[in-house]
């Protein structure tokens, strides 16, 4: 938890767009690029009547969807309107989310040129099989040449996309993956058990009984021996499904996600926070380009968040990140006791093993984020 006052925020770009739908994708994504040029126009339109009490950024996260299917012209116009309409402080920390194949290495040193100094690439596996059965469009050999690029154009912050837990998936077929994308030394990993959302084809094969999801117990084992090896491999555990080589390649970004500091969304289904007020955009496309088109904000909904609400989330937060709930800040933001609140409970888990009790912090340990979305509801 930070002081509102004192931080930049975070800026997060929303672009709807893929060639095609991965199986277990959810995410607010359309496949007809002919709409790319009309949403880029009201990209800026939304820029423009952005609310003002947003006065500076230090990070900027270009999500999707993919990216990547916009050419450099399109992403050096949409990052000069950008810096025009924002205060982007110096040092600030650039992402943009990359395919395996997009692009070629010219095209990252071209990036780089833009002022991107970080690149997200979405290898999610490096088994052809699993690659197919996740609906990916790339093969194991040009993630691989996609991550190599990245190096060679000089991206010392570079971030590498897993998913882990498929059915039948081996935790040494896993492990090959991992071992795998090491070889690049990327600054970052982000690691994400498979989810078998409604209305994706994925999970309609779930609910007709053709697929059988993975156990909780064989879960948590891939959790956990995941944790152990990359920990092992020099990188800090230090968010559920996130590991860094030190706290500096951590992101930056992310990470203002979890401790409330203020974050502005653009585009379809982008989230927005300032002041305890939540709200979010249309996440259908067409109803974002008609309220633009109409000189309407794009949002669908907000919520007031009263301060049990913020300090119910900042618990719930708190126990996801190796960090954990700094318990002076907590006590001086919410006027609540923790230790004394949930003595108890807490002298539970830590006899338990589940969270470690120090130095005026609550940390979950290796086991406890394994459980953690668990342990907050408690």
């Amino acid at each position: 938890m930070v002081s509102e006052e004192s931080s930049a925020a975070g800026l997060y770009v929303h672009i709807p767009f893929c060639r095609s739908r991965c199986a277990y994708c959810d995410f607010c994504s359309v496949t007809d690029t002919g709409l790319i040029e009309r949403f880029l126009d009201a990209l800026c339109t939304e820029i423009d009547a952005c609310p003002k009490e947003f006065e500076r950024f230090d990070t900027i996260y270009m999500g999707g969807g993919t990216p990547s299917l916009l050419s450099l012209r399109q992403i050096k116009a949409l990052l000069e309107k950008i810096y025009h309409a924002f205060l982007v402080l110096p040092d600030s920390e650039i992402t943009i989310e990359v395919n395996p194949a997009d692009w070629g290495r010219d095209d990252l040193v071209a990036l780089r040129d833009l002022g991107i100094n970080r690149i997200s690439v979405g290898v999610q596996s490096l088994d052809e099989k699993e690659l197919v059965f996740l609906g990916r469009r790339h093969s194991s050999r040009q993630a691989m040449r996609t991550m190599e690029d990245a190096v060679v154009a000089g991206f010392t912050n570079m971030s590498v996309d897993l998913i882990y837990g498929l059915p039948g998936q081996t935790f040494s077929r896993w492990q090959d993956s991992l071992a795998g994308v090491l070889r690049f030394g990327p600054a970052h990993l982000s690691c994400y058990e498979l989810e078998l959302k409604p209305h994706t084809p994925l999970g309609l094969q779930y609910e007709r009984g053709e697929l059988e999801p993975r156990t909780e117990d064989s879960l948590r084992d891939f959790f956990m021996r995941t944790s152990l090896f990359l920990e092992d491999a020099g990188y800090l555990h230090y968010e559920i499904s996130s590991f860094a080589a030190g706290m500096d390649k951590a992101s930056r970004h992310n990470r203002k996600y979890w401790d409330h500091t203020p974050y502005l969304g653009l585009g379809p289904s982008a989230h927005s926070f300032r002041g305890g007020r939540r709200w979010w955009n249309h996440s259908s496309l067409i109803d974002y380009l008609r309220d633009l088109s109409a000189a309407r904000q794009p949002v669908s909904g907000s919520e007031d968040l009263d301060q049990g609400q913020l300090r119910l989330e900042a618990w719930f937060l708190g126990l996801r990140t190796r960090k954990g709930i700094d318990l002076q800040q907590y006590r001086r933001r919410f006027c609540c006791d923790l230790l004394e609140e949930k003595g108890p409970l807490l002298k539970e888990w830590e006899t338990a093993g589940l969270v470690e009790i120090a130095d005026g912090f609550i940390r979950p340990t290796r086991a406890g984020m394994a459980v953690a979305d668990s342990l907050a509801l408690l």
